[in-house]
C-alpha cells in the first residue's frame, strides 16, 4: 500500500494543469487536482476563450458596414451588450462541464478549495491534509495594478468580460495584448477609448513593424493613443471617473481598464517556507523537466513565467504527466513558438523578430503591404503587413509576421515549415493558393533596401 494518498496532486484546474493531472490519471495514477475557483483556469473562465468571443461579437461591427459595397442594404442592426455577455457565460458553463467530465473520466478527483503545500508531500485545502507522491503546482498568473491613489476604481480583464453594460467612455490602461485586444473590442461595439501607454510604442517585444502597423489600423479606427503618458490618479466624480495623467491632463471615462501586466499567481502557497526557490517576481524556478528545488514538487504554466500561453502550459503538462507517469521522458522545446493577438486587425507572429534575428548576423528581410481583396469593394481604409526574416547566410526562414485579418489561421501553418527549418526558397517553390491573402508569403521576392528605417532597421 503507498505510503500517500495519492501518486499526484495538482494544485490549479487550469489549461496546464488539468492536461497534467488526466493524463496522468489515464496512465493509471491515483490523482487529484485542487482548484479555488472554476475548472478551466484563466484561458477557459476569463481569459482566452470569454475574449475572443467577445472578439467575434465586435466584428460584426464593421462587417455590416462592409456588407454595402458587396449589394446588401439592411436597416442599422441594434447592439445589445448583455445578450452577448450572457451567450458568452452559457458558453463558458459548457467549457467548464466538459473539463469535469474528462477528470471525472480520467479517474481524478477534484477537490474545491485552495490549497497550500506544508510540507514537500502535503496539500492543505481549508483544514484537511492530502498527501501525494508529487505535487504540481499549476496557478497560473494574475493581473497586477500599480499602487496610484484611485486605483480602487479601476477594473482588471476578468472584469472587464462581465460589465453589465458597454459603457460609452473606456480608457484602456497598458499596451500590451491584453490592452489593444479590449480596446479594439470596446471601439469596434461604438465606445470612446483612449489607450494609455508608457512607452512610445505598442507591444513592446513583438516586431518594430507589426507594433508600428498594429498601431496605425487602431488609430484609423478611433483609438487615441497616448504615448510616453502615465496615470497619477484617479477619481470618481458623478457617475464618472477622471483620469489625472502626464502634463496634469484630465481624461473623463466611464470605465478603467488596467492591463498594465500579470505576475505569477503564487502568493499563500507555502512553496518558498517547504524549500521551493522562487524568483523576485513570485515565479516557481524549475529546469527542464518542470522539477522545482524540492525534488516532489514540480510547476507548469505562467506559475513559472517562463513562454506565458496556454498552449505552452499544456505542453508543459503533457511532458511532466508523459515523462513522470508514462515512462516517455520529455522536455519542452520553445524555439518558434507561434502566438496571435486578437487585436482589430489581430497580429500573429512565429520566431525572430528582425531586432533578434540581427543580433545573430547579416539578415535578409522581405515585406509587403497591401489593400486585402475583401476592401476593394468595401471601401474600408485598412491594409494588411506581411514580413519574413531570412538568415542571409543558411536562407533559413527566422521568423514570420502578420498584422491583418486572419492572421493567426495563416501564420499556424507557417510555424509548422519553422519547425521544419524551410528555407526561403522552399517558400518561394510553393505555389500559393489564389485569391488568398496567405500566397503573399510565398510570392514575395524582393528584399527590403538596407537603408531603410532611420533605427538601423532594414
Amino acid at each position: 500500500m503507498s505510503r500517500y494518498d495519492y501518486d499526484l496532486i495538482t494544485i490549479g484546474a487550469g489549461s496546464g494543469g488539468v492536461r497534467a493531472t488526466r493524463l496522468a490519471g489515464g496512465y493509471g495514477a491515483r490523482a487529484a487536482i485542487v482548484e479555488e475557483s472554476r475548472v478551466g483556469g484563466t484561458c477557459v473562465i476569463r481569459g482566452c476563450v470569454p475574449k475572443k468571443l467577445l472578439v467575434y461579437g465586435a466584428h460584426f461591427a464593421e462587417e455590416f458596414e462592409d456588407a454595402a459595397g458587396f449589394g446588401w442594404t439592411a436597416g442599422r442592426p441594434a447592439f445589445d451588450w448583455p445578450a452577448l455577455v450572457a451567450n458568452k457565460n452559457r458558453e463558458l458553463d459548457r467549457l467548464e462541464s466538459v473539463y469535469q467530465r474528462i477528470l471525472r473520466d480520467n479517474h481524478v478527483t477534484l477537490i474545491e478549495g485552495r490549497g497550500r503545500v506544508t510540507d514537500p508531500h502535503t496539500v492543505e485545502v481549508d483544514g484537511t491534509s492530502y498527501t501525494a507522491e508529487h505535487i504540481l503546482v499549476a496557478t497560473g498568473g494574475w493581473p497586477t495594478m500599480p499602487d496610484i491613489p484611485g486605483i480602487e476604481h479601476a477594473i482588471d480583464s476578468a472584469d472587464a468580460l462581465d460589465l453589465p453594460d458597454l459603457p460609452g467612455r473606456v480608457v484602456v490602461v497598458g499596451g500590451g495584448y491584453i490592452a489593444v485586444e479590449f480596446a479594439g473590442i470596446f471601439r469596434a461595439l461604438g465606445a470612446q477609448v483612449t489607450e494609455i501607454i508608457r512607452a512610445s510604442n505598442i507591444l513592446r517585444g513583438f516586431d518594430e513593424d507589426v507594433r508600428d502597423a498594429l498601431a496605425a489600423e487602431m488609430e484609423k479606427k478611433g483609438v487615441d493613443i497616448r504615448r510616453e503618458t502615465q496615470v497619477h490618479s484617479i477619481e470618481k466624480r458623478d457617475g464618472h471617473f477622471s483620469l489625472r495623467v502626464t502634463g496634469d491632463e484630465e481624461i473623463d471615462a466611464d470605465t478603467v481598464l488596467y492591463a498594465t501586466g500579470r505576475a505569477p499567481n503564487t502568493a499563500g502557497l507555502g512553496l518558498s517556507e517547504v524549500g521551493v526557490k522562487m524568483t523576485n517576481r513570485g515565479a516557481v524556478m524549475v529546469d527542464d523537466w518542470n522539477r522545482s528545488s524540492v525534488d516532489s514538487i514540480y510547476a507548469v504554466g505562467d506559475c513559472t513565467d517562463r513562454v506565458n500561453l496556454t498552449p505552452v502550459a499544456i505542453a508543459e503538462g503533457r511532458a511532466f504527466a508523459e515523462t513522470r507517469f508514462n515512462d516517455n521522458p520529455i522536455t519542452m522545446d520553445y524555439a518558434n513558438v507561434p502566438s496571435a493577438v486578437f487585436s482589430q486587425p489581430p497580429v500573429a507572429t512565429v520566431g525572430l523578430t528582425e531586432e533578434q534575428a540581427r543580433q545573430r548576423g547579416p539578415m535578409d528581410v522581405y515585406i509587403s503591404q497591401f489593400r486585402p481583396m475583401k476592401h476593394t469593394l468595401s471601401g474600408r481604409d485598412e491594409r494588411t503587413m506581411m514580413k519574413l526574416i531570412v538568415d542571409a547566410a543558411t536562407d533559413r526562414v527566422l521568423g514570420c509576421h502578420m498584422v491583418g485579418v486572419d492572421g493567426p489561421e495563416i501564420v499556424q501553418g507557417l510555424a509548422i515549415a519553422l519547425k521544419c527549418g524551410a528555407t526561403k526558397a522552399q517558400f518561394d517553390a510553393t505555389v500559393g493558393i489564389h485569391p488568398t491573402a496567405a500566397e503573399e508569403f510565398v510570392t514575395m521576392r524582393e528584399k527590403r533596401p538596407e537603408h531603410e528605417g532611420g533605427d538601423g532597421r532594414s
